[in-house]
Parts: C-alpha cells; sequence; structure tokens
C-alpha cells in the first residue's frame, strides 16, 4: 500500500471523529473527539511529508488536551507562540501559512469557555483547513474539512438557533 493511500485511510478515519465531535453537546466531549482525530491527521500529514502541518496537529492534540483542562489564557498564548514557531520552523510556503493560521484559530477556539464560541471560532479554523488541505492535494482531508465543518453548522442549528428560534450564526 502506498503512503497516499495509507495517509488517505488515516484521514477517512478520523472523519469519523470529526462528525461525531459536533453531534455532541458540551466542550469536552467535543475535545476528546478532537483529540483522537489531530493524532490520526498529523500520521496523515507526516505520511505526505507535509512537516508543517504535521507539526501543527501533533501540537494541536497537546493543545485540545491541555484546554480541555484549562481555559487559561496565558496557557493560550503559548500554543499560539508554539504554532508560530513551528511554521517558521518548517516554513514552505503559502501551505505553512495556512496551516499557521488553522491552528491560531483552533489554539483560540480550543481555550474558549463556551461551547458556543468554540463552535464559531471553530469554523474559522476549518475554513482555512479545508484550503490547506485542497491546494495539498489531500482529497480525503478535504472531504474531512468539509463534513466537519458541516457537522459543526449542524451542531450550532441543534443546539443554539433551533431552540432559540434564531436563523444568523452571531450567537
Amino acid at each position: 500500500m502506498s503512503a497516499f493511500a495509507l495517509s488517505q485511510i488515516l484521514a477517512a478515519i478520523a472523519i469519523g471523529f470529526d462528525l461525531l465531535s459536533f453531534q455532541r453537546h458540551g466542550r469536552r466531549h467535543i475535545i476528546a473527539c478532537m483529540i483522537v482525530s489531530c493524532l490520526l491527521i498529523a500520521c496523515h500529514f507526516a505520511l505526505l511529508g507535509l512537516w508543517t502541518a504535521m507539526g501543527l496537529a501533533l501540537l494541536a492534540a497537546t493543545r485540545l488536551f491541555a484546554g480541555y483542562l484549562t481555559t487559561a489564557k496565558s496557557v493560550m498564548l503559548l500554543f499560539i507562540a508554539a504554532s508560530v514557531a513551528i511554521a517558521a520552523a518548517t516554513f514552505g510556503g503559502v501551505l505553512s501559512v495556512l496551516s499557521c493560521l488553522g491552528s491560531i484559530f483552533g489554539t483560540i477556539a480550543a481555550f474558549c469557555r463556551e461551547d458556543k464560541q468554540l463552535r464559531l471560532t471553530m469554523m474559522i479554523a476549518t475554513s482555512l483547513w479545508l484550503v490547506h488541505n485542497a491546494l495539498a492535494g489531500t482529497p480525503t482531508a478535504v472531504l474531512m474539512e468539509a463534513l466537519f465543518l458541516g457537522s459543526n453548522l449542524l451542531g450550532y442549528y441543534r443546539f443554539y438557533l433551533r431552540r432559540s428560534g434564531k436563523t444568523d450564526l452571531s450567537g
């Protein structure tokens, strides 16, 4: 089996965890599913030789675990700095920039105290990773991010818009 095929299988498994994450209610359940997905995606990116994305995915798993335990802004800032350092150390052009921005917004989301704000901020991060994965030529990861975004939107609708009768995403 080629490295590319194996990478796509790992991304497909990560899809399951991503879909599950935003159908859960409560930030801790969301984050636990996302940690498993990040570890699988880190392996996916390593198989493709996308080192910035791999380093940021591993950092994301660590960051999500830290965010599971605390929402301290000082810890959040440490992870944002680490994202920038990883991107700088492995810089490879526009893909590094996109993955770094996706990581920064993912970091902000992981340290949100409220489930609702986590979801909204994660929509930005997911959109950045979707563009990254499209440019990187990894179709399963594009599908993963598209499904993740759709699942997040569905969860947001179920938990916030449908219950309140609101029809916009502003809150």
